[in-house]
């Protein structure tokens, strides 16, 4: 892990995960892609799937982005490949939201 949630100075909104370019980025979740582009600024490549009408996950700095707006995933699904667009290095910004507020997505995620 490159950063941490809430980490640096003004607060990271997720964790940064460092990777090889084109290494798969899979959905955490079933869901459905609600926003697939790079008009975000800072985020470049960015897929956000919602999960729910309370969970929202986002996938930042992707190489290629693999699917869709509108389309249904299914968790564990290759969606995009690493990259570094909008960044100055090869990583992944992972970032959940509950009911439209950032949070640590390490509780969320299986224990390595």
């Amino acid at each position: 892990m490159i950063e941490n949630f809430g980490a640096s100075e003004g607060g990271n909104k997720g964790i940064d995960i460092a990777g090889s370019k084109g290494q798969a980025i899979i959905a955490t979740a079933d869901g459905r892609v609600v926003y697939a582009g790079n008009a975000l600024r800072g985020y470049g490549n960015l897929i956000i799937i919602k999960h729910n009408d309370d969970y929202l996950s986002a996938y930042a700095h992707n190489d290629t982005m693999l699917v869709r707006e509108q389309q249904e995933v299914k968790a564990g699904q290759k969606i995009a490949t690493m990259g570094s667009t909008g960044t100055s290095s090869t990583r992944l910004h992972f970032e959940i939201r509950y009911k439209g507020k950032s949070v640590n997505p390490l509780r969320y995620l299986p224990q390595r």
